[in-house]
């Protein structure tokens, strides 16, 4: 009863993204693959059938929304838990209580709070009650439950995958929220302007947005309207939303070296503003340009490993913030630099080979030619200096006897590596079969 009455209170005053929680699925805004008319999670929560599940997405993408749509929608008891709070004695004691009420023809839904936060001996607690039903586990977490929940518990889950809310989304949110008896129930007017510039700052995190409407709204006169320069005092200023050891750090990273690939400045920059803005480690970004230097550009223009180097040697030299722009610089020469992975193919296909037949000797002509070697082994016999030659050059195959023919490196027709392939293929001694890798 107190319980209740303190709920009836938060929803008279609590924030405004809490009283603005949609209480059913048809009030759940976004998530239309989950949610729309026919989404599976509709379904499930009309139906009273909702399975195990684990919701993954960012901060203001309705995990707890979901899970209290849940608890207002399900004939079962819905217990709800915090990872960073609840101890190993409190989940035995929850799933004590769900067996009991089992017993009693009821179910349980348990929900988690930051499940990823969990060590492996919580989650195996979870584990018995999960695979036998005796409750219904749902999970919400901002971190991939694929490397931060234990894969048994995962396996008898649901992962469903929360995005950002789009920008029309967002919108609906504002608009109830202003008209809305449980929002501002039309206290005040938000231009379009206004409402455009919350979309923007919130990045699609709902949360965000109706905060920073009810901060103008507060600063506001009854009957009054909000206007672009109330969302900027209310703002503050922005912080971005970037956590360097989750899910941010390595999509980031990874659109950064795609773009870099695929010869697309723009983007290579945006994704290096938003490391950078997000308090990205320099050092790592600057290690990444030199690998793609090799990795992507490679003989096709040798300058590249050049000029990702000496940005990595400017950022030790010269820090942040001035750093930013010696990493921008080694960016769009990656980016707009002509591509090969011949040398990454290269030594992956080398590898490949050891690591299937072993390493081979060399030939005895290129073993060590010290005295001693020499004359015992005869190690060196045979052997052709190319500085003796009119052209420095050997026309010969200097592999093993048994790797006769086989060609890890095949050139690109890129950038100066066309030159070398020209080169290459003068060179070499036509083998009698090649064998790809």
């Amino acid at each position: 009863m107190f319980a209740g009455l303190i709920d009836q209170q938060l929803a008279a005053t609590g924030p405004l993204a809490a009283r603005m929680r949609p209480r059913t699925p048809v009030e759940v805004v976004g998530q239309h693959a989950l949610f729309g008319a026919d989404g599976f999670l509709r379904r499930a929560i009309t139906d009273d059938r909702v399975p195990s599940l684990i919701l993954y997405g960012p901060p203001g993408s309705g995990k707890t929304t979901i899970a209290r749509v849940v608890a207002t929608s399900t004939q079962a008891q819905f217990v709800e838990l915090s990872a960073t709070q609840a101890s190993v004695a409190d989940l035995r004691a929850v799933l004590a209580r769900a067996r009991d009420h089992i017993a009693a023809g009821g179910r349980t839904v348990l929900f988690i709070d930051e499940i990823h936060r969990f060590n492996k001996a919580q989650q195996d607690a979870l584990l018995p009650a999960v695979e036998e039903g005796v409750i219904t586990l749902i999970g919400a977490t901002t971190e991939n439950p694929y490397y931060e929940v234990n894969s048994a518990l995962i396996s008898r889950m649901r992962v469903m995958v929360l995005e950002r809310l789009s920008d029309p989304d967002l919108a609906t949110l504002l608009d109830r929220a202003a008209h809305d008896s449980r929002g501002l129930d039309g206290r005040v007017v938000v231009d379009d302007d206004a409402r455009a510039a919350i979309i923007a700052r919130a990045g699609g995190d709902a949360r965000t947005a109706l905060n920073l409407l009810e901060a103008a709204a507060l600063a506001t006169d009854d009957g009054g309207t909000v206007r672009v320069e109330d969302i900027e005092a209310a703002a503050g200023g922005r912080a971005i939303p970037y956590d360097r050891a989750g899910d941010a750090h390595y999509d980031t990273i990874s659109a950064f070296i795609k773009s870099m690939r695929a010869s697309d400045p723009d983007a290579a920059i945006y994704y290096l503003a938003v490391m950078i803005a997000g308090g990205e480690d320099p050092k790592f970004i600057a290690r990444r340009i030199v690998i793609a230097a090799s990795e992507d550009v490679g003989n096709a223009d040798p300058q590249a490993l050049v000029v990702a180097t000496a940005a990595a040697r400017a950022v030790e030299f010269v820090g942040l913030p001035e750093c930013r722009i010696n990493l921008a610089q080694a960016t769009i020469y990656v980016a707009l630099a002509p591509k090969s992975d011949a040398s990454y193919r290269a030594i992956n296909a080398a590898l490949a080979h050891i690591d299937q037949h072993g390493p081979a000797r060399p030939p005895i002509a290129l073993r060590d030619g010290s005295r001693a070697n020499a004359q015992h082994f005869g190690h060196g016999e045979g052997y052709h200096n190319p500085h003796r030659t009119p052209d420095a050059v050997v026309n010969e195959s200097l592999l093993p006897d048994e790797l006769h023919g086989i060609h890890f490196f095949s050139p690109s027709p890129r950038g100066v590596e066309s030159e070398r392939a020209a080169r290459l293929e003068s060179l070499r001694t036509p083998p009698e079969s090649t064998t790809p890798f």
